[in-house]
């Protein structure tokens, strides 16, 4: 969804430790330095409400919730995200740039999980509606290597880190089929090397896009 004043909506995505959230932070930063008005936001998460419903989603033991029971929770978030900050963004056209979004879901719930990919295909349409992304990039990088990068990080919402080394496993397979699915919404990141190597693929995969959104 390209909102009709000019909004535009790039999701951050990949496993654990990948460096998305710096990306994420960097990205807006050279945005907003070339005079356009982002908004930067996260899932679970990015509103009052959706903040709250994520305290309870990462933090605790792996099996606190069941697949389908942290479904339920992440799309009652995601609803109050988009309601309450997305939506908004996007109808000032504003850049939304968030880290993590609906192929979360799809990847932790579902393919890592086992969460009916029913469940989530209908939730997606009636939460989500047509609030898609424009883009979304997706950070891949060796399990080993972005669990150690997560554990070192220790920002006590280790809840899914903590699910083990084949549920990661999953994950990964599960983005880079999202990717090879959608090659026009997804682009691939390599996430290994220092932050301004990876900072650089980024804006060589989001200038463009963004200078056709904008006509030329």
């Amino acid at each position: 969804m390209t909102a009709v004043n000019g909004g535009f909506f790039i999701t951050f995505e990949g496993g654990e430790g990948a460096g998305k959230s710096t990306q994420a932070r960097r990205l807006a930063e050279r945005l907003r330095a070339m005079g356009r008005a982002v908004t930067l936001t996260r899932e679970p998460g990015g509103s009052v409400g959706a903040e709250a419903i994520r305290a309870l989603l990462v933090r605790g033991e792996a099996d606190r919730w069941s697949p389908v029971s942290e479904t339920l929770l992440m799309y009652a978030a995601r609803r109050d995200h988009i309601e309450r900050t997305i939506a908004p963004a996007l109808d000032r056209g504003e850049v939304v740039i968030c880290d993590r979004f609906l192929d979360s879901t799809r990847a932790y719930q579902g393919a890592g999980g086992g969460a009916p990919t029913s469940l989530i295909s209908a939730l997606e349409q009636t939460v989500v509606g047509d609030v898609r992304p424009d883009l979304t990039l997706v950070f891949d990088l060796a399990v080993d290597t972005g669990l150690a990068r997560a554990v070192a990080r220790g920002d006590g919402e280790a809840r899914f880190e903590s699910k083990g080394r084949d549920f990661h496993e999953r994950l990964r397979a599960a983005y880079l089929a999202i990717v090879a699915a959608e090659p026009g919404r997804c682009g691939l990141i390599d996430a290994n090397g220092d932050q301004n190597t990876v900072e650089a693929r980024v804006w060589a995969a989001v200038e463009p896009r963004l200078t056709e959104a904008r006509g030329g």
